[in-house]
């Protein structure tokens, strides 16, 4: 068996990651221990989803990448079985969406940002 387990996104800060990720967008915080030299492992998750997100902050080297991760296009797709529900939290929370919802033949999404660049979809898809 294989699985997609962790993905990686950088962040120009632990705590600013967390803020957003648990603060706003509502993950769970499954990890956050310190491996010496200002160095953390930060682990979180949507609730319910297998697949997790490392939260690395980005060194020198990696720092033009902040938010630019899927070269502009989305590249992050956060499924939902109640698009309304999670729209309206997330909008309530500060979360920056880029459009209106729209409804598409697989379902109901919109675009937003993370505060560090990258682009997502919220997505509901049809018959979920």
């Amino acid at each position: 068996m294989q699985r997609l387990a962790l993905l990686s996104i950088l962040v120009p800060d632990y705590d600013e990651g967390i803020a957003f990720f648990v603060g706003q967008m509502g993950f769970r915080l499954l990890e956050d221990t310190g491996l010496g030299e200002g160095k953390r492992c930060v682990r979180v998750a949507p609730a319910g989803a297998e697949t997790k997100f490392l939260l690395a902050k980005a060194d020198d080297d990696q720092a033009a990448a902040i938010g630019n991760q899927g070269g502009g296009c989305v590249w992050l797709f956060l499924e939902t079985n109640d698009f309304e529900r999670d729209h309206r939290r997330m909008t309530s929370n500060g979360v920056s969406f880029e459009e209106q919802p729209r409804h598409e033949p697989y379902g109901i999404v919109a675009v937003f940002r993370d505060p560090f660049g990258n682009r997502w979809d919220l997505i509901q898809f049809q018959n979920a």
